[in-house]
Order: structure tokens, then sequence, then C-alpha cells
């Protein structure tokens, strides 16, 4: 709402149209102009209204059971095993039993391939060991009965009641036999073995889940072509769905080179995800990778979450403190003051100001501006935990000035 007094000044009445007018007019050209030269804040100043501003809490560093933050960062929460389940063959698809969001064991039939030829090799591989040890058999039968005939002729020619030539004849007959059962009985392991080849194949057509986890992705259905290659010119699906291993999930972050000295092995951290803000999470450093990014200037550190929960899942960007909750350690490597957003710290003359919201106004003071963490700053000094500051203050917004603090996206 225009204030009415200042309508008042502009209004012109009919004994003011002679020089005395003229200056009125002035007046109100240079009113008009000054608004104009404020932009919003001015504006809103000036009429005394209140500028709708956001506003967020100063915190301190994340501390936990006495533990001082030395060092935070962003990432983003991994899977450490995930798996893109394929068939080892390639088949049509008769069947495929996931749906997104499942949770699988390990070992579970995921997907059917037609499996009508696999099943016919099969069948035909278990006849042609069925033969082959039929076939052992009866030659086995065969041989007791030669040994029995020579035990005979060699008694009848002890008693010299028939020729020499009869006796080795059935010497003859044992050993052909003896040599046909060997030989049978490497047919008999030759069936067994394309038995074994043949139950493979068939297997191949039956996917299974490679370990316990979550379906997070279905990315084919039946009827289609699947190989564990590429191949019809795009056509044929490579993979049938990924399985996540939820108890693999843990934390990468890239901290800056400059200040890794302040990362170690098994080193405390308190990780927050950017979708629950209030939610705490223990966690510890399990490796830094030894090896740096050139191009952001960075190294790689994991992290694993010393705390399960449904809620965390893939690929969410999370916050963490690193730590240091050894006694007597040098209190210069703990983070000293709070942590704002960065787009609350702006330049005024020269200077790191923040605007800090005192009973409904603007209040500019001057801050010692330290680090950036993602989004966050450090004010080392000029600001308490718990004040409330506005976020990305219009360049308009002066010292006094009445505001409505609204939340931040409000």
């Amino acid at each position: 709402m225009v204030d009415q007094n200042l309508l008042k000044e502009l209004r012109i009445e009919d004994g003011d149209r002679d020089g005395g007018g003229r200056h009125r007019w002035l007046g109100a050209v240079i009113v008009v102009a000054l608004l104009a030269a404020l932009g919003g804040g001015g504006y809103y100043a000036f009429l005394g209204q209140a500028l709708a501003v956001a506003t967020a809490t100063a915190e301190p560093p994340a501390a936990s059971a006495g533990a001082v933050a030395v060092l935070e960062a962003a990432g983003y929460v991994t899977a450490r095993r995930e798996a893109t389940v394929s068939s080892k063959i390639t088949g049509r698809l008769a069947q495929v039993l996931i749906e997104e969001g499942e949770s699988v064991a390990a070992e579970q039939v995921l997907a059917r391939l037609d499996d009508v030829d696999a099943r016919a090799a099969l069948e035909l591989a278990q006849a042609r060991l069925t033969a082959a040890r039929a076939q052992l058999g009866q030659i086995e039968a065969q041989l007791e009965q030669a040994r029995r005939d020579a035990r005979r002729q060699e008694e009848l020619r002890e008693k010299r009641l028939n020729s020499e030539q009869a006796l080795e004849t059935a010497r003859t007959q044992v050993l052909t036999l003896t040599a046909e059962l060997e030989a049978q009985r490497g047919q008999v392991g030759v069936a067994e073995a394309q038995l074994r080849v043949a139950q493979v194949d068939y297997d191949n057509t039956i996917v299974r889940a490679p370990f316990a986890g979550v379906v997070v992705a279905k990315a084919a259905q039946p009827g289609e072509i699947v190989s564990p290659i590429s191949a019809g010119g795009g056509y044929t699906r490579t993979g049938i769905g990924t399985i996540v291993d939820m108890d693999s999930l843990e934390i990468e972050v890239d901290v800056n080179e400059a200040y890794i000295n302040r990362v170690k092995p098994r080193q405390p951290v308190q990780a927050v995800l950017d979708a629950y803000p209030d939610w705490k999470i223990p966690a510890a450093v399990i490796a830094i990778i030894p090896t740096a990014d050139r191009s952001k200037a960075t190294v790689k550190v994991r992290i694993a979450l010393e705390q399960k929960d449904p809620r965390i899942v893939p690929d969410m960007g999370v916050r963490v403190a690193f730590l240091d909750d050894q006694p007597g350690g040098n209190p210069a490597q703990s983070l000293r003051g709070v942590l704002v957003p960065a787009n609350a710290v702006v330049q005024r003359d020269g200077a790191s100001v923040v605007f800090v919201v005192e009973d409904k106004r603007a209040r500019l003071r001057p801050v010692t501006a330290g680090e950036r963490y993602g989004d966050m700053r450090l004010v080392e000094d000029g600001l308490k935990s718990g004040e409330h500051v506005v976020i990305d203050p219009p360049a308009g917004l002066g010292d006094g000035m009445r505001i409505s603090p609204r939340a931040p996206g409000a």
C-alpha cells in the first residue's frame, strides 16, 4: 500500500501552478528518481514496507560426543557391490521374474530363457549315458562268463581232457572282453561329461541373482533377445536388471588436496544426507584413494556408513564432517566459528559482511569469512551460533531496513 502522506505531497494544488508549483514539481521528480536509483530495497524502506527475504541459521561445525570437525566436504552415497545381471548365453527371454524395488536373495531365479533346444540336448545326453551304461553292463556279464569258461578249460586241461588250443581260446576271450570293458567304461565317462555339458547349457537358460540385494532397474521384457555381448545392431539386450547390495553402501567424497592432511584412515566421520538434514549418521573413513584428480585438485576418500537404514539409497547427496576426537589435539586444526550458506556472505565496501535478523530488521555486520565447504561457508568471527542471517541479500538492502523473514524456498 502506497503511503497516503507521500501522495499528498505529490498532489498539485491550483494555487501552486506558479513558480512555487514548479518547485514542488521539481521535488516530486527528485523523489521519483531517488526511488528508482535505490531499487527495490529503497522502495520498501521509503514506504515503510517489509522486504521479504530468505533466512538461514548459523550453525557450529559438526560435533559429536566431544569430537570437533576438522574438515567438511560433500559427496554421494555409492554402492560397492552393484551388478547388471545378464545371461551367459544368447537366447529369447521366456520369463522375467523381477520388478524394481524388489529384494532378492542370492541364487534366486530372476529370469528364464527359452529352453526348448537346451532341454532337448539334455534329454539326448541322458539317453546316451543310459545306453552306454547298459552296454557296459552287458560287457561285464560277458566277461564274467568268459572267466568261468576259462577256469573250466584250465581244470579240463589239468586232466588232459581238452586241447591246449581250447584253453588258449578261453583265455583270449577273457582278455578281449576285459579290453572291451575298459573301452566301454571310457565311453560311459564321455557320456557323463556330455551330460554335464548339456546340464550346464540348460542351467544357463536360468538367470540367478549373484548376491542378495535390491533390484534398482529392470532392463528387459519377455520375448526380447538377450546376450552377454552386444549384437543385433542394438536390438539385443545385454542386461536383464541391475541389483544393488544395500549392505555395501558407502560414501565417496572429493577432498581438496590442500586439506587432505586432515583426513586419515579409520577417522570418525559424521554424515548428513541432503534429503534428511536433521539425521546425523555415524561413519568412519575406509581409505584415502592414493591418486589425485589434477583437473579438480581433489583426492577421493571412501567412508563407511556405520548405521544401515532403508532410507539410504545410492547416489544420494551427502555432507560429511571429518571429526577429531583425540584428546589433547591441536585446536588450531579444528574449525572455529559457524557455518552459513555461502551466498549469505557478501561484499560491502571491500569487506565481508552478513545481514543479521534482529527484531524483523536487517543489521549489517562485518565478519571474518573462512573457507567454503560446498554451498556452505565458515564464518570465523563476527557471528554466533543460532543467529539468523539473510540469504542472498539484495543489493538495495541496507542496515536497519525492515524485512519479512521466510524459510529458503518458501
